[in-house]
């Protein structure tokens, strides 16, 4: 048995677990459902597989059809991409089972095909080793991302959606300008192979501005984000969660690797600095707009924009030198995704029980739903940083890069992030606990989108509890080693 399990080709089945089921969920729509979630379970099942044989052999390395890069294509995984492969197949469980709930027979027929043709994306991605299979994956994901957008088959909907894909295909082109310039000056577009050729020419240089803009477009970051609230408002409740919790972050751990592997060891620093302070306007610009916001699921969206804020100050400082930044930075991410998609699914139970979400006439939904306001707190738990949760992990290791940085604009910015994300947290709250004079619905909630909602929420929270193991995950091939000659 363990000879077998460590001689499987763990990357391939990852990818093509979803994909056969995207195909098969489209050709037989009536049984899309269940399909979906025998899929997205047995994803769950090889990630934990693949975690073993990674833990016991290293860094894996697969050439298809034997052609190595620069002629053929490699799927590579470290520390870095099982973080993200552990991170998708918890969210990917979570938010199905609540799907499962949430979709009417018409709108699951077009949900399961698009869902996992995303997740076969998202694996595909955080597996790839080269710059322009990145592209190839982000397009798959960006396009089906649309199209689940629009799936509410409203005016509001179809505006949000073409903002959304006005977006990401001027990301894309924007990167995709980029790689080519990177082909034509260095002739490759493997990452291990452009780590070891780029040099410090204005070829590099505009190729450099070009993929981080088209990234940054695609991340949402300040002032970048303008297209993320009204996706976000107009989307079903679990493609929100999606788009919050993963389709965000695909973009951003390119950024990651792409600086890691090529630009940081050429870089002064002054690219790391506006990435800093970009983040900073983030967390501040997205957490007053989130205190502002009447509506629960616009609140938890500008919560997404200052979040991002987070992880580019840990970014800023972990292109510095800052070394535990980058612990920050993936436990940032993790518990993010964990709590973000745990709050838009709260979002989803609360307009399917009262028929809105506008806060002050939320009418004593801890009474009425009390499994749906223990998972909005667990979730708000972690998005503040409060002890033992993921996001104070990730804010520990935030604040210790800084100190040891003498970066003290971030330290002040950090913490009133913290203080205006406990605001907006205990201003949801409050009104889960009084009365309101505005009519309800009183739906009927199935069990499934409660429970799934609160899964994911516990998982934020026991985060922090096992950060050790994690920890040592992440350190799987050193994927944050800046790369090249010219360290």
């Amino acid at each position: 048995m363990y000879h077998f399990i460590m001689t499987l080709p763990w990357a391939i089945i990852l990818i093509l677990l979803p994909l056969i089921g995207a195909i098969i969920s489209f050709l037989w729509s009536k049984q899309g459902t269940k399909v979906g979630i025998v899929a997205v379970t047995f994803v769950l099942i090889s990630v934990i597989f693949f975690t073993w044989f990674m833990v016991e052999k290293g860094v894996y390395l697969h050439t298809i059809s034997g052609w190595a890069a620069p002629l053929g294509i490699n799927l590579y995984a470290d520390g870095l991409s099982l973080i993200m492969l552990i991170m998708t197949a918890l969210v990917v469980l979570g938010i199905s089972v609540y799907a499962m709930g949430y979709f009417s027979t018409d709108q699951a027929k077009r949900f399961w095909p698009l869902w996992l043709l995303i997740i076969a994306g998202l694996n595909a991605l955080f597996l790839s080793s080269d710059i322009f299979n990145y592209y190839v994956t982000l397009e798959l994901i960006g396009l089906a991302a649309v199209a689940l957008t629009a799936l509410g088959n409203t005016r509001k909907a179809f505006v949000g959606a073409m903002r959304y894909l006005l977006a990401t295909l001027l990301g894309s082109l924007l990167y995709l300008f980029g790689v080519g310039l990177l082909y034509h000056g260095f002739g490759s577009l493997d990452l291990a192979i452009l780590s070891q050729n780029a040099e410090a020419t204005p070829i590099l240089w505009v190729s450099l501005a070009l993929i981080s803009a088209g990234l940054l477009l695609k991340t949402a970051l300040f002032p970048l984000h303008f297209w993320l609230p009204p996706a976000h408002s107009s989307a079903p409740a679990p493609v929100s969660a999606l788009l919050s919790a993963l389709i965000i972050k695909s973009s951003f751990y390119i950024l990651v690797r792409v600086w890691v592997d090529i630009f940081g060891p050429l870089s002064d620093g002054t690219v790391a600095s506006i990435f800093g302070f970009l983040g900073m306007l983030a967390i501040l610009w997205g957490s007053f707009q989130a205190l502002r916001q009447t509506r629960l699921k616009l609140l938890v969206a500008y919560s997404t924009v200052a979040q991002i804020g987070y992880l580019f100050v840990a970014f800023s400082l972990a292109l510095s030198g800052a070394t535990t930044a980058w612990n920050a930075v993936v436990f940032l991410a993790f518990a993010h995704a964990l709590a973000k998609s745990a709050m838009f699914l709260v979002v989803g139970n609360l307009l399917r029980f009262g028929g809105h979400d506008e806060i002050i006439h939320l009418d004593r939904v801890a009474q009425r739903l009390p499994i749906t306001t223990v998972a909005f707190g667990l979730a708000g738990i972690s998005i503040i940083g409060l002890p033992l949760s993921g996001g104070f992990i990730g804010k520990y290791f935030l604040l210790e890069a800084a100190l040891l940085e003498e970066q003290w604009g971030f330290i002040i910015i950090l913490l009133i992030g913290s203080l205006l994300s406990a605001a907006y947290i205990f201003k949801v709250m409050s009104h889960f606990f009084t009365p309101s004079s505005k009519p309800h619905d009183s739906n009927v909630i199935p069990a499934n989108m409660e429970w799934s909602a609160l899964l994911l929420a516990v998982i934020a929270i026991l985060l922090g509890l096992f950060a050790a193991s994690l920890l040592s995950i992440i350190d799987l091939g050193s994927p944050f080693e800046l790369k090249g000659d010219n360290v």
